[in-house]
């Protein structure tokens, strides 16, 4: 038995040391991208090509999403009232619902989605056809030129996009609740504002802030450790859409756990 359990370390070993070594290059990309943040020279042309791909190019998919959203949440939301005979809150739950957790989350999913593979892509051809290399004999740091500016547009511009999802959404809300609920216009647009308080704005704004650096950082970390041609750049693409998703409810659950803790 004693002996088993001393022969079965080394495999366990083996199984830990990729994740491990994954984890510490992933924290060491993070940690260079940062510290870029501060260094000369800062590529602006770059992070404003990536604003407008990331934030022009995503507006539609994410404008679509917060409104069907919204209108969802407020046929759900009346459905359940109507059991208590408060559908006149219908507003007010569709508001929490997408300031909170859907806006946030639903944006991030659809940029992540949109994004997180574009940057993988566009990184790992560039990583298999030696781009990369010839960068750095160059002189040129490729996360400098590559990481930091899709960390800037991702931050700067998923945040816009969330509000704006959030807005469409409460519209999408307020026509079901007009049209197919009955109730009144300034009813409805009264209890949407009336329960939003600092704290859920907060959350509306800080949550996506960190998805988009998760995002971006995540793309960016797949796409330059792309290997073995056309099919890696695809397996890259894969793996940075769905460590993304997964690491956006991960990251949800610990904040809103946050939140949560602050506010009681």
């Amino acid at each position: 038995m004693v002996a088993s359990s001393y022969g079965d370390r080394p495999k366990l070993l083996e199984l830990l040391k990729e994740p491990v070594s994954e984890f510490q290059d992933f924290f060491l990309l993070a940690g260079r991208a940062y510290r870029n943040l501060l260094r000369r020279p800062h590529y602006w042309d770059d992070v404003f090509l990536q604003m407008d791909s990331i934030g022009v190019g995503s507006l539609v998919i994410v404008t679509l999403t917060g409104f069907f959203s919204g209108a969802v949440m407020a046929l759900q939301m009346a459905r359940a009232l109507q059991t208590y005979g408060q559908v006149g809150r219908t507003g007010m739950l569709v508001s929490i619902s997408l300031v909170r957790e859907l806006g946030p989350v639903l944006s991030a999913l659809m940029v992540a989605a949109r994004n997180a593979s574009g940057m993988a892509s566009e990184l790992g051809s560039m990583k298999v056809t030696e781009q990369i290399d010839a960068m750095r004999a160059l002189g040129t740091d490729p996360v400098q030129k590559l990481v930091t500016p899709r960390l800037i547009a991702t931050a700067s511009m998923l945040p816009l996009l969330t509000t704006i999802a959030d807005f469409v959404g409460m519209f999408g809300g307020w026509l079901i609740a007009r049209f197919y609920l009955g109730i009144g216009s300034v009813q409805y647009w009264n209890s949407v504002w009336k329960i939003l308080v600092w704290n859920d704005v907060l959350q509306g704004l800080l949550k996506p802030f960190i998805f988009a650096n998760m995002i971006a950082l995540v793309g960016c970390y797949y796409g330059l450790r792309t290997t073995g041609g056309t099919q890696g750049v695809g397996r890259s693409t894969t793996q940075a859409v769905v460590a993304s998703g997964i690491m956006i409810f991960v990251l949800d659950l610990m904040l809103t756990q946050c939140f949560v803790y602050s506010a009681s």
